[in-house]
């Protein structure tokens, strides 16, 4: 028996080595797990961080961007406004210098007006101031006369016209 339990010890022996290389390569492992998830979390970490930096740097070139968009609509609308201001303001001015009359046009008119003046005068006191109508069914011409004052003519066929 003593061979036998020599086997079995020797085996023992084996066993406990293996287990104890086992436990060792366990142990090693376990070590190199915790390692491998610290290195995981760093790549992680800085693939987090490559990719937030890259975020910002894009949101602010997107704001810069949008920034620089506002400010040319801003002058677009305020060019487009002085535009419309100026229109507004040159279309009365236009419309005045084409449809008044130049100053040689109103001196024209004035002269104009005042031999018209004269002209109805002269007119008046030839006898345009008459009241003359259509009379009767035949529409002949007649005048209104002054009854106050005296025919004249030879065979008192004239009046004197209302107002002469």
């Amino acid at each position: 028996m003593e061979e036998s339990q020599l086997k079995i010890g020797l085996l023992m022996e084996a066993a406990e080595a293996h287990q104890a290389t086992a436990l060792a390569a366990i142990e090693s492992l376990r070590e190199q797990c915790t390692g491998l998830d610290a290195v995981v979390r760093e790549e992680i970490r800085a693939t987090l961080l490559e990719e937030l930096a890259a975020l910002h740097r894009n949101s602010q070139l997107a704001a810069e961007s949008l920034r620089a968009l506002a400010h040319r609509a801003n002058r677009r609308f305020l060019a487009l406004g002085l535009v419309l201001m100026t229109l507004a303001c040159a279309t009365p001015v236009a419309l005045s210098w084409w449809l008044l009359p130049t100053p040689a046009e109103l001196a024209a008119l004035h002269a104009r007006s005042e031999l018209m003046g004269a002209n109805v005068a002269r007119l008046r006191a030839a006898g345009g101031a008459a009241d003359l109508r259509r009379c009767g069914t035949a529409q002949r011409l007649c005048a209104r006369i002054d009854r106050s004052a005296p025919p004249y003519g030879e065979a008192a066929d004239y009046r004197v016209l209302q107002g002469y």
